[in-house]
């Protein structure tokens, strides 16, 4: 699906409180999870051993780290909206409030709720918290019953 557009900066804060359309489903495949694990040296089991996964963890298999989760935001971002002039450069400003609920097996697919919770004008930038809601969809093609992801992210815009 493509992103809502919205026409300029300046307008972002008319959207507070929307929740925009959900995001397309991505894959969260074995090799992503073993790329991410070399760049982060989080070798845990749990992430690189499916067949012990099955065996030891409560997961019944294995699992993508919260942090990998975690760092898709800006995607779901762009996959959600786009702002289409003014924007000279956006910064991760940080988070408020990150809680992983599920496990994200690997092999499953994810997507995103995006609602633009504020939008805090300034004369050079704009300060904005999302709140994104990621939900899986297990490799048996079952919907999750609760989010995998919840997270408040502060996105700072600033104007061309």
């Amino acid at each position: 699906m493509p992103p809502f557009e919205i026409e300029n900066l300046k307008s972002l804060k008319q959207y507070e409180g929307r929740e925009f359309p959900a995001t397309d489903w991505f894959v969260v495949s074995e090799d992503r999870i073993q790329k991410f694990s070399e760049v982060t040296e989080d070798f845990q089991w749990i992430h690189m051993d499916d067949e012990r996964a099955r065996r030891e963890s409560p997961f019944g298999g294995a699992i993508a780290q919260g942090f990998l989760t975690l760092s898709l935001l800006s995607y779901w971002v762009k996959q959600a909206i786009q702002i289409r002039t003014g924007v000279a450069m956006t910064v991760n400003y940080g988070l408020n409030k990150v809680r992983f609920p599920l496990p994200v097996r690997s092999g499953s697919r994810v997507r995103a709720g995006v609602t633009l919770l504020s939008a805090k004008e300034s004369a050079r930038f704009i300060d904005v918290v999302f709140l994104i809601r990621m939900e899986s969809q297990g490799v048996d093609g079952k919907p999750s019953t609760k989010p995998c992801c919840v997270a408040e992210w502060l996105v700072r815009y600033y104007a061309k």
